[in-house]
C-alpha cells in the first residue's frame, strides 16, 4: 500500500513539474523590457511603444504546430485593423529565427514573430513551462508599460478578435 500511495504522489509531482506554470505577472504589474530578434533579426523593444500604444504580446509554444498557426493566422487575417489602430501585436516563442522565417513565410504572416531563443523574456513573464516551451498566454501592455489584461485561457479561434478588442479600449 504505500508503494501505491507513493507511485501515485510521485506521478502527480512529475504530471504537474511538466505542466505547472512558473509565477505567471498579473494585472496591473510592470511589464518586463521585451528586447527580441525577429525572424530577420530586427530588435524590438517593448519599451519603446511606452507613451505611445497599447501592445499585444502573446507567448505561444511552437511555430507551424496546429493550434500556434490558427492563433496567429487570425492576427494575420485581422491586421489591418491592428495596424490603423496604431496596436502592435507580437507574437514570442523559444523558436529561432529560421524556424520563424519558414512559418512567417509558409503562412504570409505579416506581424512580427520574436525569437526568446534564450528563454529569458519567457521565464520573466512566467510562462515558461518546464519542458521548455512557452505557454499559450496573451498580454495586453498599457501605455504605461503595465499589465493591463492577462489572457490565459486562449481559443485560438476568437483569438484575435479578443485581443483587438481589449487593446482597443486602452487606446
Amino acid at each position: 500500500m504505500k508503494i501505491l500511495a507513493m507511485a501515485i504522489l510521485l506521478t502527480s509531482i512529475l504530471f504537474m513539474g511538466f505542466f505547472m506554470k512558473g509565477d505567471k505577472l498579473k494585472i496591473g504589474d510592470k511589464a518586463p523590457e521585451i528586447k527580441l530578434p525577429d525572424a530577420d533579426g530586427k530588435l524590438y523593444s517593448l519599451s519603446s511603444y511606452y507613451g505611445k500604444s497599447p501592445v499585444v504580446i502573446y507567448f505561444y509554444p511552437k511555430a507551424d504546430t496546429p493550434g500556434c498557426t490558427k492563433q496567429a493566422c487570425g492576427i494575420r487575417d485581422d491586421w489591418k485593423k491592428f495596424e490603423e489602430a496604431g496596436i502592435p501585436v507580437f507574437g514570442i516563442s523559444v523558436d529561432s529565427q529560421e524556424d520563424l522565417k519558414k512559418f512567417r513565410a509558409k503562412y504570409s504572416l505579416n506581424f512580427p514573430l520574436l525569437s526568446d531563443k534564450k528563454k529569458e523574456v519567457s521565464k520573466a513573464y512566467g510562462v515558461l513551462n518546464l519542458l521548455g516551451f512557452s505557454s499559450r498566454v496573451t498580454f495586453i501592455i498599457d501605455k504605461e508599460g503595465k499589465i493591463a489584461y492577462v489572457i490565459d485561457k486562449v481559443d485560438v479561434n476568437t483569438h484575435a478578435k479578443e485581443v483587438f478588442e481589449l487593446a482597443s479600449k486602452l487606446k
